[in-house]
């Protein structure tokens, strides 16, 4: 446990960088390389559903060594250094690259200082690489949804569900869990391409977070109480709102948090154009406004913190 305190920690310190051989980007290489080997335009959607299958499990296996690899040369790296701490040092290290809550705190912030400045258009713009959905006519309002929606699923699959796995079955695991996310963010579009080929990927990932979505939306109620937000409301909201969500997961994040903060997440989104609705999930008590968005992002790190914390004492 105390590996992914420092996993946490390192986060904090350095983020996520930008780089092509970032491990998420390598994954990302090796579903598209797979992708090219196993998918056809002239398949049949049972053909595609079978090779969506197939590339599942390729990638699950090769994450799977790559992370028993890294413990291999940690634990060699350690006995040859004869240092005590060091392979909770280096797995550490490695564990910070499936989380993500400094790179998205950052991401808010951003947007957040925008529109505090007026600078619609460039919020706009900065929406537009954390969220799937067109942003060019969204007004204030809309885009600080759009922010906290982000970041309340986000906490379920950038932070909650890898430590989650890393938990269950350490570093390997770990990153199962996120190259698993990474498919899913990559194939699982319900679009011609990808409504049979990507779906063994996107059924996967729903399987995955099932768990860790429902412990986030409850980690978001207390961490509300933290805050001195409203913990109660918040349950409630997540009781009665969650099951709207067109996810079987991405609900309990976003409605506790809509519940916490007195605002009404989901409405019309807009995607390539074609516009679609979304139930709504929490009461309009307060407008939003770009406050919401910094505390969306408290309630993530308390709520992080308070995993890490119950999982320390429960491990114990």
């Amino acid at each position: 446990m105390i590996t992914a305190i420092a996993a946490f920690v390192f986060d904090l310190a350095i983020g996520d960088p930008k780089s092509r051989f970032h491990p998420v980007a390598l994954m990302g290489n090796l579903i598209s390389f797979l992708e090219k080997l196993l998918y056809t335009k002239e398949m049949g959607n049972t053909g595609k559903l079978i090779g969506g299958g197939v590339l599942v499990v390729i990638v699950m296996v090769i994450s799977y060594y790559i992370g028993v690899f890294l413990l291999i040369c940690v634990y060699h790296i350690r006995d040859a250094m004869n240092w005590p701490y060091l392979d909770t040092i280096l797995t550490g290290f490695f564990l910070s690259f499936t989380i993500s809550p400094k790179s998205l705190a950052e991401a808010a912030r951003e947007i957040y200082l925008f529109l505090m400045n007026d600078d619609i258009k460039s919020a706009r713009k900065a929406l537009s690489f954390i969220v799937g959905r067109d942003t060019e006519n969204l007004d204030g309002g809309e885009i600080t949804r759009g922010v906290v929606e982000t970041v309340a699923e986000n906490t379920v699959d950038g932070i909650i569900s890898p430590l989650f796995f890393f938990i269950l079955g350490g570093l390997p695991l770990a990153i199962c869990y996120r190259a698993a996310n990474t498919m899913d963010s990559m194939l699982g579009y319900k679009n011609e391409r990808y409504l049979f080929f990507g779906r063994a990927a996107a059924r996967f990932d729903d399987v995955l977070n099932y768990i860790p979505a429902r412990i986030t939306g409850l980690l978001f109620v207390i961490s509300a109480s933290f805050l001195n937000l409203d913990s109660q409301n918040a349950l409630k909201i997540m009781k009665r709102d969650a099951v709207k969500h067109p996810s079987p997961n991405g609900g309990y994040a976003e409605a506790s948090v809509a519940g916490a903060l007195h605002i009404r997440l989901g409405g019309e989104n807009s995607y390539f154009g074609k516009k679609t609705f979304r139930a709504y999930m929490g009461d309009p008590i307060e407008k939003l406004s770009p406050r919401h968005i910094i505390l969306t992002v408290k309630l993530m790190y308390t709520a992080t913190v308070l995993f890490l914390i119950f999982a320390y004492v429960v491990l114990l």
